[in-house]
């Protein structure tokens, strides 16, 4: 049983990301750099926001419970925050190098669009924080031990692999319209990253009242997913020529001869 529930609840947590990686990155090696990079600054960005809630820690009061509760919610508003900069941080770092890729190219042109990045980087951001939010939840999952017992929800396992999914393609919505709102010169769009960013990880607070943090968390991963569509360049005709499996007609006229090779004698 142990082991049902520790390869359910992975396959459920990063099925998802293990068919994007397969389909859309592992291909090209260039992004895969991008995706290990983002993931480095993902990393540093929880190292800082950590020796900020570590330090404030030992310099309050360890036996004022509230305080410390204090404390963890202001610990998660800084690490959104922070990660919010690295991927600020990252998107310039991306905007140099894609123009050094033009530099060196035959036509002038960067070999992975400003779009890709995106994509990739947030990508990268969702799948390694994934990683360290469940991981320990999954290595539980093997037992000893069996959850519920003392009258806590049996469905904890679950509803954190499906919480994790939701992060994954949060943070890759994220980044595509965090990476448009850069490009385009739109500030409002960033402060809206981060509102929906902290709204996120301020509901994860209501734990274990699933149904009062999982669903409302489920909504923001839709509506971000229709802006990031939006954003990345998508609109209806898009959908219906999808839903269609239309392909674009072709320009060229074909032209049949009506001339016959002579049969041999």
């Amino acid at each position: 049983m142990a082991a049902a529930v520790f390869f359910g609840c992975t396959f459920v947590a990063f099925g998802p990301a293990l068919s994007l990686f397969v389909l859309t990155i592992a291909g090209d090696p260039l992004k895969v750099i991008i995706l290990v990079a983002g993931s480095f600054f993902w990393l540093v960005s929880v190292l800082f926001s950590s020796l900020i809630w570590f330090v404030s820690v030992q310099l309050s009061n360890k036996n004022d419970a509230n305080l410390q509760y204090g404390l963890l919610i202001f610990g998660a508003a800084i690490s959104v925050l922070l990660q919010e900069t690295f991927r600020y941080a990252y998107y310039r770092l991306l905007k140099k190098a894609d123009e050094g890729l033009a530099t060196i190219s035959e036509d002038g042109r960067s070999p992975i669009s400003i779009q890709q990045m995106a994509y990739v980087s947030g990508f990268s951001f969702g799948i390694i924080s994934g990683v360290f939010s469940v991981i320990n939840i999954l290595a539980d999952s093997i037992g000893p031990g069996i959850v519920g017992v003392h009258g806590d929800s049996q469905y904890y396992f679950l509803t954190s692999a499906f919480l994790t999914m939701a992060i994954v393609f949060l943070h890759t919505f994220w980044g595509i319209v965090f990476f448009d709102a850069c490009e385009k010169r739109r500030p409002v769009h960033i402060v809206g990253v981060v509102l929906t960013h902290l709204l996120t990880s301020g509901l994860t607070f209501l734990n274990p009242r699933y149904e009062a943090s999982l669903i409302p968390i489920y909504i923001i991963t839709l509506g971000m997913g229709v802006w990031a569509f939006v954003a990345a360049g998508g609109n209806l005709h898009n959908i219906r020529k999808c839903l269609a499996c239309r392909r674009k007609e072709s320009n060229q006229v074909m032209v049949y001869s009506t001339l016959q090779v002579p049969a041999d004698d």
